[in-house]
């Protein structure tokens, strides 16, 4: 039992960072995070995601103006100067192998946020981005198709998981105490049955 609770103490800690500390994140720790994902399942076996790195600050200011932040927080434009990540993970397909990840992506995505959260880091999964930047930031060829950006850095925020009140609570949100709250479903309502028999 004692691995499964490191997991699920990890699993815990795993939450969406979105504004952070401005200590460095090195490279090293960026490419042992992109190792990690040598070990997941992968459809197929094909293999055909791909990464960049990015610690350096110039490359850090290009990156952040193509990303759109936290749609629940419709008067929030994201961090602001001195909280934004201090790294990222840019995630790509190699369409050349496949164009379609299957499973990939989300499976080598969450072996790298729980990596960053062994390291003490802070990590936001972004799905919406300007592609187009990133292309050009990057200088990827047209095989290369971007998927997601991973930004990263140590928190400078809490994030906590609440029970769901109702099955339209899915909002996340932040508290009286600036605390960023996660409605998360009860398990008794995501176990349809057992053997055959409710629960």
């Amino acid at each position: 039992m004692g691995e499964i609770s490191v997991l699920r103490g990890l699993l815990l800690r795993d939450r969406s960072i979105r504004r952070f500390d401005q200590q460095s994140v090195s490279v090293e720790m960026l490419m042992d995070l992109v190792d990690l994902t040598r070990y997941c399942a992968s459809g197929r076996n094909a293999q055909p995601l791909v990464y960049a790195v990015v610690n350096q600050r110039s490359l850090l200011d290009a990156v952040f103006p193509a990303l759109k932040w936290a749609g629940y927080y419709e008067d929030w434009d994201g961090p602001s100067v001195g909280e934004r990540p201090m790294a990222y993970i840019i995630q790509a397909l190699d369409t050349e192998i496949v164009t379609n990840p299957l499973c990939d992506d989300g499976l080598q995505l969450q072996a790298i946020t729980l990596g960053a959260t062994a390291y003490g880091l802070g990590a936001c999964i972004i799905k919406s981005f300007d592609a187009t930047v990133i292309r050009e930031v990057f200088g990827l060829s047209d095989n290369i198709k971007p998927l997601y950006v991973l930004a990263l850095g140590y928190p400078a925020e809490k994030s906590v998981i609440v029970d769901q009140q109702s099955r339209d609570d899915i909002r996340y949100y932040r508290d009286g105490d600036d605390m960023q709250c996660v409605p998360k479903r009860p398990l008794k309502d995501i176990i349809l049955s057992v053997n055959n028999y409710g629960i």
